[in-house]
């Protein structure tokens, strides 16, 4: 069962040894075609990811928020897809690191992406009310995504997702 109440507060909070606040978040997609590995000609073809807009709509964006103590690093990235974009999925290995400073508060971040294949699409979700979403292309994110790093990310995904399987090598 999936919980409608997005979580609030800092008090779980985690933060590294440089007093910079741990952010976990998931770029969703999903493949046209799920039984094979497309090349990189064909990945923009076939692959979507599910972008949702800023709480004051001004920007987009892949979920993302801070992970707590009592919470593993796959489970924030699931929660948080769950509560800003209303997806559940499979959480699969990390994308990377990435350090950042808030656009909201004088301080700098540290966030980690995973990317997820999206299984179910929630009709109600904790954030429906502040929140957009939208199935876009990697193009469309790269022309209109703000933040760097997350782009960074996005091209990991599409690198790992082009990449020849272990089967297809010679």
């Amino acid at each position: 069962m999936v919980t409608l109440v997005a979580r609030r507060g800092r008090e779980l909070q985690r933060y590294n040894s440089q007093g910079h606040r741990l952010v976990v978040g998931c770029i969703p997609y999903r493949l046209k075609a799920e039984n094979y590995r497309p090349c990189p000609e064909e990945i923009a073809l076939n692959l979507k990811v599910l972008i949702i807009s800023s709480q004051k709509g001004h920007e987009i964006m892949f979920p993302k928020g801070g992970w707590e103590t009592d919470e593993t690093i796959e489970m924030a990235a699931s929660r948080e897809a769950v509560e800003e974009a209303g997806v559940v999925g499979h959480i699969e290995a990390r994308l990377g690191k990435w350090a950042f400073k808030s656009k909201t508060e004088d301080c700098s971040k540290v966030g980690y992406m995973f990317p997820m294949r999206v299984t179910e699409e929630l009709g109600e979700w904790p954030e429906i009310s502040s929140r957009r979403r939208c199935w876009v292309s990697v193009g469309e994110v790269k022309n209109n995504c703000k933040q760097q790093w997350m782009k960074e990310a996005l091209d990991r995904l599409v690198e790992r997702l082009s990449a020849p399987s272990l089967s297809r090598r010679k």
